[in-house]
């Protein structure tokens, strides 16, 4: 197998402008040109579709785009928007920290950059959530000026073609992926020739079936020429995946059916969501500790587990549903707590696994 040091004697490398070529005319001709965020092109429409694109499908993030753009159709109304109506457009599309950093960036964008995204990969690195491909995109996209991408459909096609052995979680598979992907940018065409580079992964460079016969740069693809496309990029070492337990504990208002919902810190496992309070492995005897200002509970009732994976563990979810009557309070926290209207639900962000269980109540 060839190592990742023979990539700088490849043909393409040579000849960068051969590569280029190739990708193009495949581009012009087979190349996806209908995506909603390849209309009406901003730098503010690139970033979201990048951020919504990391480590999610194309089909899954295009009702969502469309859904953001229609409420937040630029920066600053984005910007201004409350922290629980961004998370409540994002519900379901995971990864939360995604969402807290777009949040984030946007505000910085809005009143530090007067509303002016960076044109350069360095800058725009800078800002919460974006990475440095994702820096790449926007300004190979938005501003049409080089800049080298190397998204997770990228580094297949790359590491397929100059047979870079090993998992590109390792710093030096990365680092030989980046600096055959910075040989290759054109000084034209960065919009089209950052699409073609994701297309090719996305289309025809897949994980499991490539479709080699119709790849444009089969002819000087080392890996297609040993047979060994499934061999790169190379697999993430295995490792036995965490398992963890948890009660969370549904108080139903006994009057009107509403369930409380308790706001989760910004920081960790679905940041500023709302959930069901925790309770760990053991529902507390005395219901107030957790709710004071509920009374008369009923008897716990325990309903069927939710397993949810997340991307370093599982969690068996174990939803326990008590009946309460409501007291409303002094200690009652408008900014931590809530009561959920299932018929009149409130425009906050829920957990998938959370909001599964809540559709399964109703």
């Amino acid at each position: 197998m060839t190592s990742v040091n023979s990539s700088l004697d490849h043909s393409y490398i040579a000849n960068p402008k051969l590569f280029q070529r190739h990708a193009l005319q495949w581009f012009d001709h087979a190349g996806r040109k209908h995506l909603p965020w390849q209309k009406n092109i901003t730098p503010y429409r690139v970033w979201l579709s990048e951020i919504m694109l990391q480590q999610t499908q194309v089909e899954t993030v295009v009702p969502y785009f469309q859904r953001f753009t229609k409420q937040y159709p630029n920066v600053k109304q984005l910007a201004l928007a409350e922290s629980d109506d961004v998370l409540h457009l994002w519900t379901g599309l995971g990864y939360y920290a995604r969402a807290r950093n777009l949040h984030k960036t946007a505000q910085i964008v809005h009143a530090e950059l007067k509303g002016r995204f960076p044109d350069n990969v360095e800058e725009l690195a800078q800002l919460p959530g974006i990475g440095r491909s994702t820096a790449a995109a926007v300004v190979s996209i938005a501003y049409e000026q080089p800049a080298a991408i190397l998204d997770g459909n990228v580094k297949r096609v790359l590491a397929r073609c100059f047979a870079v052995e090993g998992w590109p979680g390792k710093p030096a598979v990365m680092n030989e992926l980046w600096k055959i992907a910075e040989k290759l940018v054109p000084q034209k065409r960065n919009r089209d020739y950052s699409q073609a580079m994701m297309d090719l992964g996305a289309m025809i460079c897949t994980r499991s079936s490539p479709s080699c016969n119709t790849c444009p740069l089969q002819k000087h693809c080392i890996a297609f020429s040993q047979s060994t496309q499934l061999n790169y990029p190379g697999k993430k070492p295995k490792q036995a995946t965490p398992k963890k337990s948890t009660i969370v504990l549904i108080l139903k208002d006994k009057e009107n059916g509403s369930l409380l919902l308790e706001k989760r810190p910004s920081v960790g496992i679905w940041g500023g969501l709302w959930s069901f309070p925790e309770v760990g492995n053991a529902i507390p005897a005395d219901i107030q500790q957790i709710a004071p200002f509920t009374q008369k509970a009923g008897k716990p009732q325990m309903l069927e587990p939710v397993l949810h994976t997340f991307s370093h563990f599982q969690l068996n979810i174990r939803p326990a549903i008590v009946e309460v009557e409501s007291k409303h309070t002094a200690l009652f926290e408008p900014n931590r707590y809530l009561w959920y209207n299932r018929s009149k639900p409130a425009n906050v962000g829920l957990p998938a696994p959370i909001k599964k269980i809540i559709e399964a109540l109703s």
